[in-house]
């Protein structure tokens, strides 16, 4: 075999090599069997909205006598972060070909790549709404190493949750009616979103949390492998309704859950453990066994209302390009 790795941009025709290859270099069960669904989340470049172009996007693979044997993703910040600021979306390399320096050479080309595009800084960090972990998975050992070899430096720790889906007595799949007639007697109905709610839905997210959940939102309602419950209240003289809360599932991978938010002056009124058990539902009868929650804010929140435990921890890393 050839001593160095030939490294290549990313070309679209290559990524179902690429599939194949995440199916076998992602350790973990959960993250190889969603491989395709991982590389099209990173790798869509399509403009988003408000934007004048499509999102910068870079990609290289690494080569071993003609065969795939690695490859790395990265992207700039999306709206709403800083515009300086390049992400690594990921890096894989085949298990038998580990410990070889393919994981430096192409990190290192993915920096190269980001700085062409103007980042000042690189960013090993989930980049919404374009993300699939909110960092590095803390089993995943050889990737860790390799960032710190890179001089890359830790900054924060996120982690996610699972809900058990496999049976009817999970504490993430209680009924939900109770709860929703009582919410009805308060002139709030509860129900799937659909695309014509879409603007204002996005419209509630974006002036309620900012960030890029509107955004999110755009990725699960009236798509595959995804979808949305919210919380309205119609005026008693039949005017605007008026959105009180949402929770979406399959934006960034169809076994995940989120995001979800409640106007502040609606919470307490139990319409988060509401839409929350809906989406869990709609995900069981998907057959899915178990839901992850990503990137988890309130943990009581989870753990109360659907039982959910902390199994998944990442670390996020920042390297200051020169």
């Amino acid at each position: 075999m050839s001593a160095e790795p030939s490294l290549t941009e990313l070309t679209d025709d290559q990524l179902p090599a690429v599939v194949r290859l995440c199916r076998s270099a992602l350790d973990l069960p959960d993250d190889s069997a969603e491989a395709a669904q991982i590389v099209a989340r990173l790798r869509d470049d399509s403009p988003l909205p408000g934007a004048a172009g499509p999102r910068r996007t870079v990609g290289v693979a690494a080569w071993r006598d003609g065969a795939l044997a690695g490859v790395a993703l990265g992207s700039m910040a999306d709206r709403g972060g800083d515009r300086a600021v390049g992400h690594l979306d990921l890096v894989a390399v085949h298990p038998e070909l580990r410990r070889r320096g393919i994981g430096r050479a192409l990190l290192s080309r993915v920096e190269q790549a980001l700085a062409g595009l103007g980042a000042t800084q690189v960013r090993v960090a989930g980049n919404p709404p374009h993300y699939v972990w909110p960092g590095i998975d803390v089993r995943y050992t050889p990737a860790i190493c390799t960032v710190l070899a890179l001089g890359y430096t830790s900054e924060e720790t996120a982690w996610n949750m699972t809900a058990d889906l496999s049976t009817e007595s999970s504490p993430a799949l209680r009924p939900t009616g109770a709860a929703e007639r009582r919410l009805a007697e308060r002139g709030v109905t509860v129900r799937r979103a659909e695309p014509a709610d879409l603007p204002m839905l996005t419209d509630f997210a974006r002036s309620t949390f900012g960030g890029t959940w509107d955004l999110e939102l755009l990725h699960s309602v009236g798509r595959p492998d995804a979808g949305c419950h919210l919380a309205v209240r119609t005026p008693t003289d039949g005017g605007t309704p008026e959105v009180l809360g949402f929770a979406a599932y399959g934006s960034s991978r169809p076994s995940w859950f989120g995001p979800m938010g409640t106007a502040p002056g609606a919470q307490g009124l139990g319409i988060g453990g509401v839409l929350l058990r809906r989406c869990l539902r709609d995900q069981r009868a998907a057959g899915r066994p178990r839901a992850e929650i990503g990137w988890v804010g309130p943990v009581p929140f989870y753990a109360n209302n659907a039982g959910a435990r902390i199994e998944r921890v990442f670390f996020l890393y920042r390297k200051q390009l020169r």
